[in-house]
């Protein structure tokens, strides 16, 4: 799976019949990183996507991104000509510095 932050909609008013009803969201896939203080971020990497999304995320969430025929099988029709689907909406991340105690 692939972690991303949503940065926007995109709609499509003519699109594959399959395709309707479902939304579109751009994501920029993010990276953890360390500052110098040890501290964690989430940081952008690569290309954006465009990903479906059934489960309602919104603008600036992080969101858990399947690909590829993972995508298809969230969906009730595995032949829908979907590449990437949120799966998941972040509320919280724990992340340490090389496996040290989050609570530290």
């Amino acid at each position: 799976m692939i972690l991303a932050r949503v940065i926007g909609n995109v709609w499509a008013t003519r699109k594959e019949e399959s395709l309707r009803g479902l939304k579109f969201l751009v994501v920029q896939p993010v990276v953890l990183k360390y500052k110098t203080t040890g501290e964690v971020y989430l940081e952008g990497r690569g290309d954006t996507l465009v990903v479906g999304d059934r489960i309602g995320a919104g603008e600036t969430e992080i969101v858990m991104i399947a690909s590829g025929s993972s995508a298809r099988q969230s969906l009730p029709d595995s032949h829908i000509p979907v590449d990437a689907m949120v799966v998941g909406i972040i509320d919280k991340e724990t992340f340490t510095d090389s496996g040290g105690d989050p609570d530290a």
